[in-house]
């Protein structure tokens, strides 16, 4: 292995020798411990340390870095306290996570770290977010993001590449090609020679590298942060290497041959560079036992620590309170008494209007919503008024945006991602529901991202434009979930949305858009999230709903005015009102949940079991729903009237009557 040190003074190799060495200091204790059964998992990259190392230690101290399980030299190299990690390891309450991740899932700001999720791929979309706040900041910075080789089959990989280069972000990415993913080989996870060459097709630069060889890795990521800072563009980095151990330990090696092990071990990152260092009279023996000695004792006395810690206190309002990012959840009132006419979508507009004047870091992004005004032409406008910077056409990849935006919110950003239609959620499903709705409960970071909603059946519009997906996420600790009926609320919401720090997913029916017109303030004002309305004050029958619903109901009782309805506009369905659902069942013992999603799973199940649980006493009759059938929305008009819920609301209401 050969080592091209020019211009590299002594003080800075002793230091990456010192880096190199402490993980594999640290590893090895580990796989001792985990042989005595002291603690439960270990992921290695033992044969693999260089790249952590020499990428960290290339970046300044407040540039983040996306990890990945086999990076210990990241967060060794960023000087972790120790203590601190064992803890972490162990489970432990003072560990980063508060007992609540194990490994490497875990992230902290202080060390400009960003904690994994088990998917790998959409940490690269996260990189992009840091990367477009340095851009919008204009900040000599860049972020840089870990993959495995196997990793690179994911969408996530293709979607975050592509996102980086078409926005022109400065963004490392670095493929550990260890060849293995698991114990898939290289040969099975992708056919191109090299790992790189996929950069071309991304229209951005590739470069492979001696990923055991720690002045290269060290010197090829300082280049590559220069080249990303100076053209602003990304790079991928392919970093050739081997892992001497399993995927993880209990997997094993056996589907290795032999050959590649004798192989790599005379490429050991750490062995070759010591032998370079004392040939070179760099270092002296004296000076690795130093710093042995030294690590020795670190490790050995956050050890003892750790085994000191072994008392888990559980507190279940402490875990129900870090499920959201503290949040002074209180109306705002208009400042002028100005009210005009709106319909929906003008109230939705006016909304991202004026919280984009008055949260000058929010950035909104969704295909087609620049100077196009989106599909639904919400956005119309805003583009004109505020930039492209900050209102973002983006490409066709749900995924990256909702990393990309979890990204701007680790950087101080608030950020909105508008789904064409909330069908296309599903491509983004694993961003919302392991990233954006855990992250606070995990390590800490809030997720101060908004993602708008086009919602609901009616139009004629099929299965793949038309559904109710809104209980998929209230079922999702950590996520808020609005959905309006009505324009004032619409406008007062969202613009509640944007104030909280946490995730919010905002469904705003189709339909109502243009259908419907309420008074609406002018002036900018906000709705407190968790608080339902009653809309219609009646003795017979409570209907609790939410969305278009509520018109149905509202159509139904001016048509039926023998029946006295009681209506609870739910608004917010994560978190739910439970008072106002409580109140609303004792005004009639009779209570009926109505909604447009389908019947099997909907929301409509869980109120009507609490309603059970807890007001038993109050009810004349079971809790009835009402919902759509239980099948796709079908295109063809008169299917899909037969479809909704709405043609099965007069039976519905005369069988709770009747009861």
């Amino acid at each position: 292995m050969q080592f091209d040190i020019k211009g590299m003074d002594k003080a800075l190799l002793k230091e990456l020798y010192a880096a190199l060495l402490k993980p594999r200091m640290i590893e090895e204790k580990m796989l001792v411990l985990l042989r005595q059964g002291k603690i439960s998992k270990w992921f290695s990259g033992i044969g693999q340390e260089a790249i952590a190392v020499g990428a960290t230690l290339a970046l300044d101290a407040d540039e983040y870095i996306m990890p990945m399980h086999r990076n210990l030299g990241v967060f060794t190299a960023r000087k972790v306290p120790f203590d601190k990690l064992f803890l972490q390891w162990q489970g432990h309450q003072e560990g980063f996570s508060k007992g609540r991740e194990r490994s490497f899932h875990f992230g902290t700001n202080a060390h400009h770290i960003c904690g994994m999720i088990s998917h790998l791929g959409p940490q690269l979309a996260i990189a992009d977010g840091v990367a477009l706040a340095h851009k919008l900041k204009q900040e000599q910075k860049v972020s840089l993001a870990f993959s495995g080789d196997g990793a690179t089959s994911e969408g996530d990989f293709h979607e975050a590449l592509n996102v980086a280069a078409v926005w022109g972000l400065p963004v490392i990415f670095i493929v550990e090609n260890n060849g293995y993913g698991l114990s898939t080989p290289s040969d099975e996870q992708f056919i191109c020679k090299q790992i790189a060459d996929k950069a071309i097709g991304y229209g951005m630069k590739g470069i492979t590298i001696d990923g055991n060889n720690i002045v290269e890795v060290y010197q090829q990521i300082q280049a590559a942060k220069a080249y990303c800072i100076k053209e602003q563009k990304p790079i991928l980095v392919e970093c050739m290497t081997f892992r001497m151990r399993g995927h993880e330990e209990a997997s094993g090696v056996k589907y290795v041959p032999k050959e590649l092990f004798e192989l790599w071990a005379k490429k050991d990152p750490l062995q070759n560079f010591e032998d370079f260092l004392l040939k070179k009279k760099i270092i002296t023996t004296e000076e690795i036992e130093a710093y042995r000695a030294a690590i020795q004792t670190e490790m050995e006395a956050g050890i003892a620590l750790g085994f000191s810690k072994t008392e888990t206190l559980v507190d279940t309002q402490t875990e129900l309170n870090d499920i959201y990012a503290p949040f002074a959840n209180k109306a705002i009132a208009p400042s002028t008494a100005s009210v005009s006419e709106k319909k929906m979508i003008q109230a939705i507009s006016e909304a991202l209007d004026q919280s984009m004047e008055r949260h000058p870091n929010l950035i909104l992004m969704g295909q087609d919503i620049a100077e196009y005004g989106g599909a639904f032409k919400v956005s119309e406008g805003l583009c004109a008024k505020y930039g492209k910077a900050r209102v973002r056409n983006t490409p066709l990849c749900e995924s990256a945006i909702i990393g990309a935006a979890l990204g701007l919110s680790i950087k101080g950003y608030k950020a909105m991602m508008e789904m064409q239609f909330a069908d296309f959620v599903t491509v983004g499903f694993n961003q919302i529901i392991n990233n954006l709705a855990k992250i606070h409960y995990r390590w800490g970071q809030n997720a101060d991202v908004v993602v708008r909603m086009p919602t609901g059946a009616g139009v004629g519009a099929g299965p793949f434009h038309s559904q109710s997906n809104e209980a998929w996420f209230t079922h999702t600790p950590g996520l808020k979930v609005l959905y309006p009926s009505n324009p004032y609320d619409a406008k007062g919401l969202l613009n509640a949305a944007f104030e909280d720090p946490n995730p919010v997913l905002f469904f705003e029916h189709k339909v109502l858009y243009r259908s419907i017109s309420a008074p609406v303030p002018d002036a900018y004002y906000t709705i407190e999230i968790g608080k339902a309305a009653t809309v219609l004050s009646g003795d017979d029958i409570s209907i609790i709903t939410y969305g278009a619903g509520v018109h149905w109901v509202t159509a139904y009782a001016a048509a039926h005015p023998a029946v006295s309805i009681e209506l609870l506009d739910l608004r917010s369905l994560l978190p739910l009102d439970y008072e106002a659902i409580k109140a609303c069942v004792q005004k009639t013992g009779k209570v009926l949940v109505l909604h447009e999603d389908t019947l099997i799973g909907g929301l409509g199940g869980e109120i009507s079991a609490w309603i059970s649980e807890h007001c038993f006493t109050d009810l004349d009759a079971p809790v009835m729903r009402c919902a759509s059938l239980d099948t796709p929305v079908p295109f063809a008009i008169p299917l899909e009237q037969n479809f909704l819920a709405k043609s099965r609301l007069d039976e519905s209401i005369q069988k709770l009557l009747n009861y």
